[in-house]
């Protein structure tokens, strides 16, 4: 097997290269430092080991010597390894050391480029490295030297003479002395300097000032440090976004939270995920399912209420020709997107969001002939539908409420059921927690986040806005004693995401 030493970027996970990303779907073993976003472990398998060897100032969790043996020790041992370092591992950064004692070792390995901070910070920060008409060349440098190396060994003198744009990395602690070399080789006093403090994440903040004046304002690691004429230029692009520095907490399964995640952080947005429900397999084990797959000409509609169980149904439904001569209804629009995924597209969408939407919108059953029995066995044995016998088969999530299947034999249909999987609580570790107390808003996309967040985290711990994405779920959130501030409206993901831009876009201008 193979260590990977991969560039996980400067903060933001969407500068993770793609080869990054595929290499961390398939870790045995991510080991990774304090720079690396936390939504970047997510994507290594659920059974992957996770070891943060993290150094920061005057703490480090593991000696550099000691992560060297441990990527020897687990390349050698077979494993899948990826060694997650924050920005580029070959720019000011120890992956050089860690390839040395891997090939001295015999322990096959590759370099992964990462993108680097001293060019995502400052376009991060409105601050261009080069212009053509002011910078046209670039420098960077560390402000970190060995130890060993005394005084340092960076020519000051030198780099001041050399013009153009100066970008620092890890230089906060030296600042002032370097600012003062700086000075006393030349540089004017006024020569525009900015630091750029968690440079690409939602917690970003900067500083500009002068080469005279920067040492004045409370600098702190870890910070980009860029001097020239582009640093007094404002391209603020990234903390103008209108939810930026916003924490909202999404609560929705973590399969199905990447568009909302995704849709809110395009905003600016510090999301923490915090899902309350994990979607699993059925009691059953999917015995309801195979049964309705044997007896599919039984059935004149098929009913879905959640994308969970397309899903989840078409798993079992390699090809979608076996639905031919059955007509299809979902609750809703995401129900709907979910199944023209597998070329399938609703012959019936409810008008309103939610199960008795759905109900209000279905079709009245045809006059039966001969009279309705009771709903057909899922089992083999099971004869075709007889001619003019109004069946649905209704594909559904374990929780889901009765109302539907009351609803529709109000209507003269006999509903069958095949139960395909089934939610569980999930607990959230004390960093989602410790988040969660910080928020300024919580989306919940379903009535289990709300009834699990309430006996997992607890109703007195509520951010302080509260977003609901339809009637049921506030409902179930009131009755638990939760206050909804804003209701999605249309009751989907995207009407959930101008919910909560509305709510905190007036927060944030009062």
């Amino acid at each position: 097997m193979t260590v990977y030493l991969v560039g996980a970027g400067p903060g933001d996970p969407g500068l993770l290269t793609i080869r990054g990303a595929q290499l961390l779907s398939e870790a045995q073993v991510v080991v990774h430092d304090r720079l690396s976003a936390i939504e970047l472990l997510s994507m290594a398998p659920a059974h992957a080991e996770l070891i943060d060897v993290g150094k920061a100032p005057d703490h480090h969790r593991m000696t550099q010597d000691r992560i060297n043996e441990l990527l020897v020790e687990r390349g050698l041992a077979g494993q899948n390894v990826v060694r997650l370092k924050g920005g580029d591992p070959f720019v000011f950064a120890r992956g050089s050391e860690e390839a040395a004692a891997l090939e001295e070792a015999g322990v096959s390995y590759e370099v992964v480029p990462g993108i680097t901070s001293a060019l995502a910070v400052p376009a991060y920060g409105g601050i261009p490295v080069t212009q053509r008409f002011s910078s046209t060349s670039f420098t960077v440098v560390t402000g970190h030297e060995d130890p060993a190396s005394g005084e340092g060994t960076v020519d000051w003198d030198a780099i001041a003479h050399t013009g153009g744009t100066l970008v620092i990395l890890m230089g906060v602690h030296r600042w002032p002395a370097i600012a003062q070399r700086l000075l006393a080789s030349g540089l004017s006093p006024d020569t525009p300097a900015a630091a750029v403090r968690w440079g690409t994440r939602p917690n970003q903040s900067a500083v500009r000032a002068t080469l005279a004046t920067l040492a004045d304002q409370p600098l702190k690691s870890p910070s980009v440090i860029v001097v020239g004429t582009v640093a007094g230029e404002h391209l603020d692009w990234f903390t103008s976004r209108p939810l930026f520095s916003k924490k909202i907490v999404v609560t929705r399964a973590r399969a199905q939270s990447s568009t909302l995640v995704e849709r809110l952080r395009a905003l600016g947005a510090d999301v923490v995920e915090a899902p309350m429900i994990a979607i699993a397999d059925p009691p059953d084990g999917g015995a309801s399912l195979v049964s309705a797959l044997e007896n599919l000409a039984d059935f004149e509609w098929l009913v879905f209420t959640s994308a969970n169980a397309v899903h989840r149904f078409f798993v079992h439904v390699a090809d979608a020709r076996r639905l031919a001569g059955l007509k299809v209804a979902a609750v809703g629009p995401a129900t709907a997107s979910a199944l023209a995924q597998y070329r399938v597209l609703a012959d019936l969408e409810a008008k309103e969001f939610g199960a008795e939407g759905l109900v209000d919108s279905f079709p009245q059953a045809p006059s039966a002939s001969p009279p309705l029995g009771p709903p057909p066995s899922l089992s083999s044995s099971s004869s075709p539908r007889p001619v003019g016998e109004p069946r649905a088969l209704w594909v559904r999530g374990l929780q889901a409420r009765s109302i539907l299947a009351e609803g529709l034999e109000a209507k003269g249909w006999i509903v069958s059921e095949a139960v395909v999987y089934q939610n569980e609580v999930v607990q959230p570790d004390e960093a989602a927690l410790e988040a969660i107390e910080q928020a300024d808003a919580i989306c919940f996309t379903a009535s289990s986040t709300v009834t699990n967040f309430c006996d997992v985290v607890g109703s007195d711990r509520v951010p302080p806005v509260v977003v609901s994405i339809g009637p049921q779920t506030s409902e179930t959130a009131r009755s638990l004693g939760v206050n909804v501030d804003v209701q999605a409206d249309p009751h989907s993901i995207d009407g959930v995401v101008q919910a909560t831009l509305g709510a905190l876009v007036d927060v944030k201008n009062d």
